[in-house]
């Protein structure tokens, strides 16, 4: 692109008085301001995908994840389709840039706000930043209505990361002496992942953080009926020594 060219679509983003924020999570929405943009199903999946992805894909690979079950011509003619209907949007929507397409840098995108918050609490770093420490800010499943083959993957990759930040979470508030959020936020981890051991170990490290021995021991007694009649197996040995090191007897 040329300094003029590069000059231009700066003037027209300057004029853009929102940018457009790209809904990914409990469902697909693109808005600016206050008003939803109607979109074509095919224009939605491909702007789905090029912000689950993030990093510019090459046309070839964006055509043939999109349309799996066509021909190779097929599937890139109903890519250039796809990009001929975004129509006047297009320039606010998506950079191509020779054979790559990404998403414009401009979109704000629930998706990407979450997984940097859960790499931040997940990561080495000790400050736990404010805006971090609500567990309801990690809520959402990725596009939980669409059944493309695509995204199952990520999907299951955005739940890991989710319950992982929400241990990570529950940790941190916990050492910090913010024993009651330390609490919400480990519940939020075993709601996510009931049979999850590392999530339960989490909300019931909490519990003896504040103190309240009794609902350690009814969690661990919650989470052994679980695991056996899901499982048919007892929660491990070190869960139970972690209790009766708090003095809890187990039997």
């Amino acid at each position: 692109m040329t300094a003029l060219a590069d000059r231009a679509v700066t003037a027209r983003e300057e004029s853009y008085e929102e940018p457009p924020r790209l809904r990914l999570l409990g469902g697909f929405d693109l808005s600016i301001g206050d008003e939803l943009v109607t979109l074509p199903l095919n224009v939605r999946r491909l702007l789905a995908y090029l912000a689950v992805r993030e990093r510019p894909q090459t046309r070839t690979s964006v055509a043939y994840t999109l349309w799996l079950d066509t021909t190779e011509s097929r599937a890139c003619a109903n890519l250039r389709t796809a990009l001929w209907k975004i129509g006047d949007q297009r320039e606010h929507l998506l950079r191509g840039t020779g054979s790559y397409l990404s998403l414009a840098p401009q979109i704000h995108v629930d998706l990407t706000r979450l997984v940097s918050q859960a790499k931040r609490l997940i990561g080495p770093d000790p400050v736990l930043d404010p805006q971090d420490a609500d567990p309801d800010s990690l809520e959402g499943e990725l596009l939980p209505e669409w059944d493309d083959q695509w995204i199952e993957a990520e999907r299951e990759r955005l739940r890991q990361l989710r319950v992982h930040a929400l241990e990570a979470l529950c940790r941190r508030l916990r050492d910090d002496g913010r024993h009651a959020e330390a609490v919400d936020a480990g519940q939020a981890a075993v709601a996510a992942e009931p049979l999850r051991e590392t999530a339960q170990q989490s909300l019931i490290s909490a519990h003896l953080a504040e103190g309240n021995v009794y609902e350690a021991r009814r969690q661990f007694e919650l989470y052994r009926q679980l695991m056996w009649d899901n499982l048919r197996l007892p929660p491990s040995m070190g869960l139970s020594q972690m209790l009766a090191g708090a003095g809890i007897g187990i039997h």
